[in-house]
């Protein structure tokens, strides 16, 4: 009978000491963790919108083989609209109100940028932010791990292949007019200053500018073979069709923030064919083993949802994070999730290998790039054509 006594006093022991852990740290219960996300579902960059809803169904899939260490996922996701100060009101409001214990993904350069500094501030792990922007890990910022390659990086391959494979001669840039654009065009700059060459014309757009004639003017006058985009889904679309009116033909190339073939070939009505792109992430056809059952869990979650890069990227960005609070086990303290993110060496997900350290918050430092090729498929009936990618290359870092 004591001994019976001693167990049950033990147990109860136990359980007080896990409760008061978890109640010391906002957003976790020994049966929850609480994340949130913002994401434009409405507004120009709405297509990028896919990135917020894959990382719920992410977290679903994760809930449905019994959380982490014994916690599930409660996701909160907001519409910001690609609107930097709703962006901040959302951060506030998931912070304050909903008591989240950290951000996962979030999309925009320039919607991160107005929220980085509170999420420093208030010491909020945030992992896997949707953009190649340095501007979240240089300088280094304990709480904030990036996992998308670098914009500057990206451009530097790109503007390589186009020199030493493809041979063009002169390279214009087309690029939003924010830190997201001026991202790629440093790399471009970078690359071509390397080789003693400049751009034949960077050409910079606004977010809410719909006639590109005279952009594309310019890059035509400017005799440029060869032009790269950093730009948003819409406006890439509105240049290939303007560019096709005027009878130029350039090669393109577009940032991985475009390398959803399908979706780009459609809403180019076929203009994306022939295009090369960056890729931080597995093709939508590849049947790696976590690909196939990402897809299944998207069949079984969300039915309704394409099965695209945009919405996949949603899963890979948040999987080291994931990794992390597995790792960091049921003392989820904000100290040891950063130790435990800092001790990834090489994980790999669907995405180009992941590494972190003490000194290190840059996850992949590679791409590889692919060309959009026309390919049919049968529905209902009917053949219908569509824009797939095929590999051009294995995965290429910078020197």
């Amino acid at each position: 009978m004591k001994k019976l006594l001693w167990l049950m006093v033990l147990v109860l022991s136990l359980a007080l000491a896990g409760a008061a852990g978890a109640a010391g740290v906002q957003g976790v219960t020994d049966t929850s963790i609480k994340i949130g996300q913002w994401g434009p579902q409405t507004g120009p960059a709405a297509l990028w919108g896919a990135v917020a809803r894959g990382t719920g169904v992410y977290f679903e899939l994760i809930n449905s083989e019994g959380g982490i260490n014994g916690r599930k996922i409660e996701y909160f996701m907001r519409d910001d609209g690609y609107n930097p100060n709703r962006t901040k009101a959302i951060a506030k409001e998931l912070w304050e109100q909903e008591k989240i214990w950290g951000f996962a993904c979030g999309v925009g350069t320039s919607p991160g940028m107005a929220v980085m500094p509170y999420i420093i501030k208030n010491n909020i792990p945030w992992v896997g932010m949707a953009t190649g922007s340095p501007h979240w890990t240089q300088p280094l910022k304990k709480n904030i791990f990036g996992v998308y390659p670098l914009y500057p990086d990206e451009a530097q391959i790109l503007t390589s292949y186009a020199i030493d494979t493809l041979g063009k001669k002169k390279i214009a840039f087309f690029y939003q007019n924010d830190d997201y654009g001026k991202g790629g065009l440093e790399g471009a700059v970078r690359e071509l200053k390397k080789r003693g060459m400049t751009l034949a014309a960077d050409v910079p757009v606004e977010v809410g500018e719909t006639d590109l004639a005279s952009h594309v003017l310019k890059m035509k006058k400017a005799g440029a073979d060869c032009v790269i985009m950093w730009v948003y889904p819409k406006h890439a679309a509105i240049v290939l069709g303007t560019a096709a009116k005027l009878g130029y033909k350039p090669q393109w190339m577009a940032c991985s923030t475009l390398s959803d073939v399908a979706l780009m070939f459609k809403i180019t009505k076929g203009l994306w064919n022939g295009m090369i792109f960056g890729n931080f992430a597995e093709l939508p056809d590849s049947k790696s083993p976590l690909m196939v059952k990402y897809q299944a869990a998207q069949k079984k979650f969300a039915p309704k949802e394409r099965w695209g890069v945009f919405f996949y990227a949603g899963f890979g960005f948040v999987e080291p994070m994931v990794e992390g609070i597995k790792r960091a086990g049921k003392d989820l303290s904000v100290g040891n999730f950063i130790k435990a993110m800092e001790s990834l060496k090489d994980f790999q997900g669907i995405m180009g290998p992941i590494t972190y350290g003490p000194e290190r918050r840059q996850g992949i430092k590679k791409v590889f790039l692919a060309k959009c090729v026309p390919a049919t498929m049968e529905v209902n009936g009917k053949k219908v054509t569509y824009g797939k990618g095929q590999r051009l290359s294995d995965w290429i870092g910078v020197e």
